[in-house]
């Protein structure tokens, strides 16, 4: 579980290290041919210059030579920054290119051989942001077997909290402070449950499903690894964005017979997001 905040530390408050989560798009290339001539006259059709500077995925049904491709694509100012998973990802590691999950598959976290010792780290609700734009996060629950038998909920406190994380375990997080504007609460493992409201400005982020039982503006981002499973519930349903699975909504798309009322949002294969006035259920 991350917090972020918008606000400014000294230099030596700030970290080493430190993992922040965005939510980006990317144009993703899909090729069915290893034709590099092809390739680039398609390209050449598609495309009014070389310096678009567009960051792609690659995702190919045909085998193909990955390092040429990769530099044909940045010959016609597009930056490729991985793979979707699937025939090219050996190439993709040799390359030191990100090999990213397939539709409606989540990012799997290898379990250690041995039970680990469960540790609490330390969780402050003021940290410095770099950016107010939304954060996915990347490692959800391991073994499926495993993490169907144990939840385990924590509780954040007002500026600091005990987390208790273990690897075979799948962590829901209840926070009960209000989601500021600026402020990104980033959980991964779990659910991610508010019991007071997310303001407008601030975002709230889990790779698995999403509960606001105060109001909800903001961004709101369920199933951040792809599942396609997870939903998002909300009591007053007013948000600036929401995504289920990666399939997002801007608020000014939203259905306005769910604008403040107690709302599901859920992805449908080939419908999109559904979104469903609880009161009528």
């Amino acid at each position: 579980m991350t917090v972020l905040d918008n606000g400014t530390q000294g230099p030596s408050a700030a970290p080493a290290l430190a993992f922040y989560g965005k939510m980006l798009t990317f144009s993703r290339l899909q090729f069915g041919t290893d034709d590099l001539s092809v390739i680039e006259a398609q390209l050449a059709a598609t495309l009014s210059g070389k310096s678009s500077n567009i960051p792609v995925l690659i995702d190919s049904e045909v085998e193909q030579d990955l390092s040429a491709l990769v530099e044909l694509l940045w010959s016609w100012g597009l930056q490729p920054i991985g793979v979707v998973t699937g025939l090219l990802d050996a190439q993709a590691r040799e390359l030191r290119l990100a090999i990213f999950p397939a539709d409606g598959k989540r990012i799997e976290r290898i379990l250690p051989s041995k039970k680990p010792a469960t540790q609490r780290q330390q969780v402050t609700a003021d940290q410095p942001a770099e950016s107010s734009t939304a954060s996915t996060a990347s490692s959800p629950e391991g073994n499926a077997a495993t993490d169907s038998t144990a939840t385990t909920e924590t509780t954040l406190a007002d500026v600091a909290a005990e987390t208790l994380v273990s690897a075979e375990q799948i962590t829901s997080l209840i926070y009960d402070q209000m989601l500021r504007s600026g402020q990104s609460l980033n959980h991964v493992g779990g659910d991610l449950i508010l019991t007071n409201s997310v303001n407008s400005g601030a975002e709230a982020i889990t790779d698995n499903s999403l509960h606001v039982y105060g109001r909800a503006q903001g961004r709101l981002v369920a199933g951040a690894t792809g599942d396609k499973d997870a939903r998002i519930f909300c009591q007053a349903f007013n948000p600036s964005l929401v995504s289920v699975a990666g399939t997002y909504c801007l608020r000014d798309n939203l259905p306005e017979h769910v604008i403040d009322k107690p709302v599901q949002v859920r992805f449908v294969e080939g419908e999109g997001l559904v979104f469903t006035v609880m009161d009528d259920v």
